[in-house]
């Protein structure tokens, strides 16, 4: 299994990167998770729009799914239209993104797959689990498994004892790190602190800890230092063509 990061922004894309977006790719099968702002051009470097298999959008936020819309637009705007792509989604999600368009267009584009979290789904080589996680909207904690390899990855996400579940054992985990350690009141309960990652990372027992969804501005070497005071294991940020390839 490997993993390749598109972007891992929170809310905007700083100059030069993306938000969330990852490709996940197993046994020739390509996986893209949470399609964000400009997210597209990055994945369009890699490979191309036709060659992707399937896509997970962990919640409705347009830094984790705005660039579905561009994806759909780019597979079937041609001469030779693509297959229609399976979309992984909770019930309503994308309703705003797959409205950008005029009715009708992109409707042969995609085939949506609602689920309601706690769903274990096959997506490809993937078993895919899906857990709630405490959020502003509905966002589905994924935890992907292809032979003995796990990635767990939290969306964006507050504390939760779901958090340890999801991660555990764990080869990969790709977790929200908004903030580097103090996280604001009024968004304590539905996002989460590199210093809170660590922590999860250390009590799930996982091999490996990616930070993303830093705010732009972020400072990565502090959010590192923070993750590091909690977690004894190897830590990483989540920025454009960062990989990591799952043993």
């Amino acid at each position: 299994m490997r993993l390749t990061v598109l972007g891992g922004c929170g809310a905007w894309p700083d100059a030069g990167q993306a938000c969330s977006g990852y490709l996940v790719e197993h046994d020739g099968f390509r996986l893209l998770v949470d399609p964000g702002y400009a997210t597209l051009p990055r994945l369009l470097h890699l490979t191309t729009a036709d060659r992707i298999d399937a896509v997970y959008v962990s919640h409705g936020h347009p830094d984790h799914c705005a660039d579905l819309h561009p994806l759909l637009r780019a597979r079937t705007m041609t001469d030779t239209p693509a297959a229609p792509l399976p979309v992984y989604a909770l019930p309503g999600a994308l309703e705003a993104v797959l409205r950008l368009d005029r009715p009708g267009l992109l409707d042969a584009a995609y085939v949506l797959h609602e689920f309601t979290p706690g769903s274990v789904l096959d997506i490809g080589p993937f078993g895919a689990e899906t857990r709630l996680l405490p959020h502003s909207v509905p966002n589905a904690g994924l935890r992907l498994t292809a032979g003995d390899h796990v990635l767990a990855y939290t969306g964006d996400t507050g504390p939760s004892p779901e958090l340890a579940r999801l991660a555990r054992d764990a080869d990969l985990l790709l977790a929200d790190a908004s903030f580097v350690d103090r996280v604001p009141a009024d968004a304590q309960a539905h996002l989460f602190s590199a210093r809170q990652a660590g922590r999860v990372a250390a009590d799930a027992g996982a091999g490996r800890l990616l930070l993303t969804h830093l705010l732009p501005g972020t400072d990565p070497a502090a959010a590192l230092d923070a993750a590091g005071g909690q977690y004894d294991g190897p830590i990483g940020v989540a920025t454009a063509d960062v990989t990591a390839d799952l043993p």
